[in-house]
């Protein structure tokens, strides 16, 4: 069976509030997701003042301002991420975060065994080697990234000792093109990288998220929100709690239909063979010592008798004995 690790990414669709934030787990935990995971910053070391909103933040938030105004009312405290990792414990769900600067690395190293790293920071030397050095497990997302700075960020965190580290297929807008989305990338990326490959979904739905498991993902993060009409710049790219059940459930059976690759006959297949095939049986009377021909012979359910590909060996033979219309022919 393939296994594929789920994350329900949480993000900031708290919108700076401790409570929508342990609800959030909540609803990671009954979807089943492996993983709920949120974003940690410090504000002054994350954003400078001048650094305008994504046009896809103007869009879905109806407002323009600098991302500095906006993500003010959007970060949690360092206390509050403390509160959320025991939080997590204490409902039976992994905690993670993402951390935007080289304080909050420091700060979320106690609490969290990998690392996942934003797109945005694929070509961040400092931060790529601070987290390196801390020899866990990384999950790199490479959206507007090209191969060349991929494989720059690649080296950085091998030489500074990383972990085993997974590559996240993304395209970086909320939601996502559908046309952009560009799913062969991840079988594309396995063979050039020879690492393991996720999908890091920002489209609207489920399906694209499935199609990657197909694809062979081994990781699925996907945005989800209490409600897609709450105010941020996330909400409206992201799954609402029953849907984020649909996508664990459906990524769950595609991982299971997956299989080994080995074609086999299988147990429950087994039963509907004799149902299913057939056998050489008489077209009409025959009378023993009657030449088996194409005249007086043909194949009909069930598949119990005498093999149909063994045609050619039974024509010309002579009947054993009489035989009725449709009885199993026997040599």
């Amino acid at each position: 069976m393939s296994e594929v690790l789920i994350i329900a990414e949480a993000g900031v669709n708290h919108n700076g509030d401790l409570e929508t934030a342990k609800a959030l787990v909540r609803e990671a935990k009954r979807a089943g997701a492996d993983i709920v995971k949120f974003q940690t910053a410090k504000l002054d070391s994350l954003v400078a003042a001048c650094a305008p909103m994504a046009a896809y933040q103007k869009e879905n938030t109806g407002v323009s301002q600098s991302q500095k105004e906006m993500l003010s009312r959007l970060l949690l405290d360092f206390e509050d991420f403390l509160t959320l990792a025991d939080y997590c414990k204490e409902v039976g769900i992994t905690f993670l975060s993402t951390p935007f600067d080289l304080e909050s690395i420091e700060f979320l190293a106690p609490l969290q065994e990998i690392w996942k790293v934003p797109s945005g920071e694929i070509t961040n030397y400092p931060y790529l080697t601070a987290i390196a050095k801390t020899h866990r497990r990384v999950i790199l997302s490479t959206g507007m990234s090209e191969p060349r700075e991929i494989e720059a960020a690649l080296r950085v965190l091998k030489e500074n000792g990383a972990g085993e580290i997974t590559l996240l297929h993304c395209t970086t807008e909320y939601p996502a093109p559908i046309e952009e989305v560009n799913l062969r990338v991840i079988p594309a990326f396995r063979e050039a990288f020879g690492c393991p490959v996720g999908y890091s979904d920002h489209t609207q739905g489920i399906e694209i998220s499935l199609a990657a498991v197909a694809l062979g993902a081994t990781v699925i993060e996907k945005h989800f929100t209490l409600d897609r009409n709450m105010p941020g710049p996330d909400h409206k790219a992201s799954l609402e709690p029953d849907e984020l059940c649909a996508l664990v459930s459906g990524v769950r059976k595609v991982a299971l239909a997956l299989g080994d690759g080995v074609k086999r006959v299988t147990p429950s297949e087994r039963k509907n063979r004799a149902v299913a095939r057939k056998s050489i049986v008489a077209k009409k009377a025959i009378r023993k010592g009657e030449p088996f021909s194409t005249d007086n012979l043909t194949t009909k359910r069930p598949g119990t008798g005498l093999d149909p590909m063994r045609w050619n060996e039974i024509l010309g033979k002579t009947a054993p004995r009489d035989f009725a219309e449709d009885e199993l022919i026997e040599l």
